[in-house]
């Protein structure tokens, strides 16, 4: 088959002809019909990560957001089916550890990463292992497209789970999103459809109209402003600060201005990643969090348990995730499109569905 493979770091991957992936005895082989390029993939094509023991290594498949077809499946799988639509989760759990049996698979003790470890190949190919499958392949709902289902892969659950269950956003809270990419512009759809008021931030003129078009009330164009007066303009957009303000791109900067967002008592939530300009650290202004009692929550991925709330919502219609998708682009386009984000050259969320 066909396969987008990490060589060198930096280097454009290679489209290569690899050998199918055959079943493991708990796992299923899924044909992928679309796949998400995601800024997790550019981290991982750098070589960013080895901070914390996550560089991802040479020879690696990238692609973590697949939807497809079940077209083999292991003699131990009781809940999967031959010819099933499955999404994935890139956070893979085994279903059997205390975090998993506790509905946070997302930090399974034992879990894999889809697309960053040699033992998950990804989805930048025509066939990819999902391994566990009766805890992590998860159906389709009728109907849905395979395009929409990758939009709605890592960037919209991992949103989702930020909003939800660790920011707990409710009806009429104030949420800020720093960096309207696509995880960020998911933050932005999600929260307008929990009935949340947003204010988004971004350098970019495009990405904020389009999460204007997605439901945010508010925009703050950054673009060559100091932090203080980005923070002061999102403090007096939503009333006073923000409930929750979420870092969706994971630099200093962004991180920082989130934090300096919130009113007292408000959430941060880091949802994105640092590059090797941090290596993983930020400065925080501690006492300042300290006297308003702000809380600074992790967010990684959502527990395979809770697509039912998700899909729930995809099906009454109140998310529509193929809105973010602005392109779609063959398995022969990813090296290019992932270059392309390294100076913000993508707007929204592009998905290869030709492979």
């Amino acid at each position: 088959m066909r396969a987008a493979v990490l060589r060198d770091h930096g280097e454009p991957l290679e489209i290569e002809d690899v050998d199918c992936p055959d079943p493991s005895p708990h796992g299923v082989v899924v044909a992928v019909e679309a796949c998400g390029v995601c800024r997790s993939d550019w981290h991982a094509w750098q070589g960013h990560g080895e901070w914390v023991g996550d560089r991802v290594s040479d020879g690696q498949i990238l692609g973590h957001e697949p939807a497809g077809r079940v077209v083999a499946v292991g003699d131990r799988v009781r809940t999967v089916a031959e010819g099933d639509r499955v999404a994935v989760p890139f956070n893979l759990g085994d279903g059997s550890c205390p975090q998993c049996l506790c509905g946070h698979g997302n930090v399974c003790e034992d879990g894999l990463a889809l697309g960053f470890q040699p033992e998950a190949q990804g989805a930048f190919a025509e066939e990819v292992h999902v391994p566990h499958a009766d805890y992590n392949a998860m159906r389709l709902p009728n109907g849905v497209a395979a395009r929409d289902m990758a939009a709605l892969g890592c960037r919209f659950m991992t949103a989702f789970h930020a909003l939800t269950a660790r920011g707990g956003v409710g009806g009429g809270d104030w949420v800020a999103v720093h960096g309207c990419g696509g995880v960020g512009l998911s933050a932005v759809h999600v929260a307008d459809a929990l009935g949340a008021r947003v204010v988004a931030v971004d350098i970019r003129d495009a990405a904020l109209d389009l999460a204007s078009d997605l439901g945010a009330d508010a925009v703050v164009n950054a673009a060559g402003r100091s932090g203080r007066e980005v923070t002061g303009e999102v403090r007096a957009a939503s009333d006073g600060g923000a409930h929750v303000s979420v870092d969706a791109l994971g630099v200093a900067e962004t991180c920082r201005n989130s934090v300096f967002s919130l009113r007292r008592r408000g959430t941060h939530l880091q949802v994105g990643l640092t590059t090797d300009e941090e290596r993983g650290e930020v400065s925080l202004p501690v006492e300042r969090m300290a006297m308003m009692e702000a809380d600074f929550k992790g967010v990684r991925g959502m527990p395979p348990t809770r697509y039912d709330e998700l899909l729930g919502l995809l099906e009454s219609g109140a998310i529509e995730p193929g809105r973010l998708v602005r392109r779609e682009v063959t398995l022969d386009d990813v090296p290019d499109r992932l270059a392309a984000m390294t100076d913000y050259g993508t707007t929204g969320v592009e998905v290869v569905t030709e492979f």
